[in-house]
């Protein structure tokens, strides 16, 4: 699919294919065009070209019959804070068209799957965030969808509430359904099946943590501490067999092509600068590692 506000290409020719079950990940920077991805799969936004479907209706003339069969979380919940968590389920039940008769038994699902029950007579507004970001992925799934979009649902909430709301996401996958998540928290995607890495409306890799992990593997990752950070990039810029250098954490992550012959050069470099190294080892990359090289590569490109 490919989208276009005027001149500006805001998803470039993205094709992914999801089966049912998995959960799948969108990662990316601001502006790298997942929301937009997004809008055009619950038929919110029409593709400028290009098709697609989910759940088996047409994301071009079938809008209606997927926002019906979806659904949508986004980082701003759509929440009424002056209504308490009961009468929130109560009015998105009836948004949802969930028939009369199964509006107690969906609702009482909800609370218990959302550890919500003791306080289903809260005022929403004097929730945490965590507790909000329960209620708003209770609310969208309260028509029990096949497919449910989560839209950066994470934004803003502190990381104990973030784990805690990805094993309800893994509990949803586990009974069938289909979880498409976006997210720029690179830690999160580790909890998905599969991912799409996106970068300035395309998507610059696809596949299992473990397999984009294996994509980097034709060079060696090193974990560096040293006394003088900033000194000690500006001594490995340019050094024979050094690809990489980034700030991580309080270290340096070092990309090195051969990791002996890399790492006693990274120790004669720093000692001839008076450096002390306190810790330099081969470590596994993370995603955030794994992204930072792909942009990168596509930057190169680019230039």
């Amino acid at each position: 699919m490919v989208k276009k506000f005027g001149g500006f290409v805001a998803v470039d020719h993205v094709s992914l294919k999801i089966p049912k079950g998995e959960i799948f990940g969108f990662l990316g920077p601001n502006g790298a065009g997942k929301s937009t991805t997004i809008r055009m799969l619950c038929g919110l936004l029409r593709p400028t070209s290009g098709r697609g479907s989910v759940n088996g209706f047409d994301v071009a003339s079938q809008p209606e019959e997927i926002r019906r069969s979806i659904g949508y979380m986004s980082q701003k919940f759509s929440l009424y804070d002056d209504l308490t968590v009961e009468e929130n389920i109560d009015f998105f039940t009836g948004i949802y068209g969930v028939p009369q008769a199964l509006r107690a038994e969906r609702k009482n699902y909800v609370l218990e799957m959302a550890n919500l029950a003791e306080r289903r007579r809260a005022m929403t507004r004097t929730l945490s965030g965590g507790w909000k970001q329960r209620l708003a992925l209770g609310c969208a799934i309260l028509h029990d969808p096949p497919v449910l979009f989560l839209d950066e649902p994470t934004s803003g909430v502190d990381p104990i509430a973030r784990g805690a709301f990805w094993h309800l996401i893994h509990d949803l996958a586990e009974t069938g359904h289909t979880i498409f998540v976006s997210t720029h928290y690179m830690d999160e995607a580790e909890y998905c099946h599969r991912l799409a890495l996106m970068y300035k409306g395309k998507v610059i890799a696809l596949g299992t943590p473990a397999e984009l992990k294996r994509g980097l593997t034709a060079h060696t990752l090193l974990n560096l501490e040293a006394t003088e950070p900033l000194e000690t990039m500006r001594a490995l810029e340019g050094l024979e067999g050094v690809r990489d250098v980034a700030v991580f954490g309080g270290g340096l992550h070092v990309t090195v092509d051969d990791v002996e012959a890399g790492s006693q050069r990274i120790r004669t470099a720093l000692e001839a600068k008076r450096i002390n190294v306190r810790r330099l080892e081969e470590i596994e990359p993370s995603m955030e590692d794994v992204f930072v090289a792909m942009i990168e590569a596509e930057e190169k490109k680019a230039a």
